[in-house]
């Protein structure tokens, strides 16, 4: 027995089924967003893989944000380094991202700097590293070579230039420990 549905036209239940299907394939097309709502990718498919703004960056990244080196950096699940408006993020010596980053609009994310003596050559740090259930705020700025721990939030407008630990709040330029945060209550993402 067949079901009625009252109210909806066959044009808007055509449409219905396209949108479902279009946004299963989202996910193909975005190979590392991971644990990311199919619907968090429509705009970054067109201005992505159809305009080919950050083209081979294999996350959603906003129009706006500058992704280099995306080769070289690793991201965990839920995690969208740049899905926020004007986002800087160039991981020429590599980025290492955990599970479940929160990035502000703004955000700056250098894993080299340049050579004082030479601006065309770039120094080698180590990889920029930032642990799991992360929060960055607004317009922060992050240094080549930081090592930020599992259950962070950085406050806006900071420049973290040395390592943050694990299960703190820290913010200021440059960026300090204010206090301990207590431990992160939401999901774990690093099963999916």
């Amino acid at each position: 027995m067949e079901k009625e549905i009252i109210g909806k036209s066959p044009l808007l239940l055509r449409l219905e089924k396209i949108a479902k299907y279009t946004l299963f394939w989202l996910k193909w097309f975005f190979p590392k967003a991971k644990g990311i709502s199919p619907l968090y990718m429509i705009i970054p498919f067109i201005t992505q893989k159809i305009l080919r703004i950050n083209g081979g960056t294999p996350w959603p990244v906003h129009f706006t944000t500058r992704v280099l080196y995306a080769k070289k950096i690793e991201i965990g699940n839920r995690s969208t380094p740049g899905s926020n408006s004007g986002c800087y993020i160039q991981g020429r010596c590599g980025i290492k991202i955990g599970h479940n980053l929160r990035l502000g609009p703004g955000c700056g994310l250098i894993s080299a700097n340049h050579d004082a003596d030479d601006y065309d050559t770039w120094v080698k740090s180590e990889p920029l590293e930032i642990g799991d259930n992360v929060w960055i705020g607004m317009n922060t700025v992050i240094m080549p070579g930081v090592k930020i721990g599992d259950n962070v939030i950085i406050g806006s407008n900071s420049v973290v230039n040395k390592d943050i630990p694990s299960n703190s709040i820290a913010a200021g330029i440059p960026c300090k420990v204010l206090k301990e945060k207590e431990p992160y209550k939401g999901k774990d993402y690093s099963t999916l």
